[in-house]
């Protein structure tokens, strides 16, 4: 089945209400469960936080102020992130061959930045579950998909928002409905970047734990876990393989796909991921003025700097010029495990940043990174349009891109 074709059928069957969708003429089966997290007790929005590895007790400093940015808009944007019932309880998905026994093996697929809908990937999980084998998990990260609440994706609402940017922020560049909710909110506090994150590198480690343990009714407890990664979804991915809780990704491949830099090197300034201004907001306080918003948030300089190592590689993954030592170290050990594929017209990811980060300064870290330049037109949000022109061309490079990533992670 052409990349097209696969598109249009699944998109028209998928849904996370129904616990089992079989996909026509396929031996390829849609699995739908419940997670529930236990780790949003770290998010903003609480008066009192107690790091357990440390018995250390910290008091919220940071309270929201919601007057100026959101004076008519929906309180679901106002609601404390500690509060959000969406991002604590959530449906994630499994592809895998439709069997009665539990996958051998799996890959967790990660998305990019301020991705509301799975549409996108679904053709990508069906591909990997084709040329693998394993089953591949669609796991959300924390206030995106099906993670965040349903207002936040109401064009009609968000483009209130927006219009209150632009009126607010004169000079802000691509802001949009698409982006509204996510750049109010940056702007509003650019820590949750990092809780957020931090939210969500624990609910995957969760998850594998879970899988572990026997209690996952599709994944044997003994399979092995691969990681293929998207954008920003690979920067979560590149943490937990740095990190490596409990040596439980001593094994796993990860694969990335238009992802890979620190967070400097990354221009997501698009109207369907970040405006301008949220950008301004979330570079000035990480990159410029982090070790002045440590003396002034203590909570949040323990978990970068206290023997928190998620906090420690999430660090080292934002500024390319900083902690770079520690950063390539860990990249030379991590060599035989990852690979990835660029694209040399991504100007949100460009090709030469993820050679610059996975390969080193000197290129001496032998980290395969391919990269293509598709031959019609493409961008970072749409590396294969669902266009009947091209559709050719587009299948060409989609199995081209996906043969790549199956022999790693296979």
């Amino acid at each position: 089945m052409k990349y097209r074709e696969s598109f249009i059928s699944l998109k028209k069957i998928f849904n996370q209400v129904e616990d089992v969708i079989q996909i026509p003429g396929s031996k390829i089966t849609i699995y739908n469960h419940t997670f529930q997290s236990n780790n949003s007790s770290i998010l903003p929005g609480a008066s009192q936080y107690i790091c357990k590895k440390h018995g250390k007790v910290f008091f919220e400093k940071h309270r929201l102020d919601n007057k100026v940015y959101f004076r008519n808009s929906h309180e679901s944007l106002r609601t404390e992130d500690c509060d959000i019932s969406d991002n604590r309880e959530f449906r994630y998905t499994i592809f895998k061959e439709g069997d009665s026994q539990k996958a051998k093996d799996f890959i967790l697929l990660f998305h990019g930045l301020n991705e509301k809908y799975w549409t996108k990937y679904l053709p990508w999980a069906k591909k990997l579950v084709e040329l693998t084998g394993k089953a591949v998990v669609l796991f959300p990260i924390a206030f995106h998909m099906n993670r965040s609440p349903a207002e936040w994706s109401k064009p009609k609402l968000m483009q209130i928002i927006s219009n209150e940017r632009k009126e607010h922020f004169t000079s802000v560049v691509d802001s949009t409905f698409a982006n509204a909710a996510i750049s109010a909110r940056i702007q509003m506090l650019p820590q949750r970047f990092f809780w957020s994150g931090l939210q969500s590198y624990y609910d995957a480690v969760q998850f594998v734990e879970e899988v572990r343990k026997g209690i996952n009714p599709f994944i044997d407890k003994n399979a092995g876990v691969n990681i293929f990664a998207y954008s920003i979804g690979s920067f979560l991915a590149e943490i937990i393989l740095m990190t490596n809780h409990e040596n439980i990704f001593n094994k796993s491949k990860l694969f990335i796909f238009c992802g890979g830099p620190t967070i400097d090197r990354m221009y997501p300034v698009s109207k369907y991921i970040l405006d301008s201004d949220a950008n301004i907001s979330l570079y000035s306080f990480f990159i410029e003025h982090l070790e002045n918003e440590f003396k002034r948030d203590e909570r949040l300089s323990h978990f970068f700097n206290e023997d928190h190592d998620a906090g420690k590689y999430f660090k080292a993954m934002l500024c390319y010029q900083k902690m770079k030592d520690l950063r390539e170290s860990r990249f030379m050990q991590l060599k035989d495990q990852i690979a990835a594929v660029a694209l040399k017209k991504d100007e949100v990811i460009p090709p030469i940043e993820v050679l610059n980060i996975l390969k080193g300064d000197y290129r001496d870290i032998p980290i395969p990174v391919d990269i293509f330049d598709f031959t019609f037109q493409y961008n970072h949000i749409s590396p294969f349009p669902n266009s009947s022109d091209v559709e050719d061309e587009v299948d060409y490079y989609f199995n081209k891109v996906f043969e790549v990533a199956a022999g790693h992670l296979g």
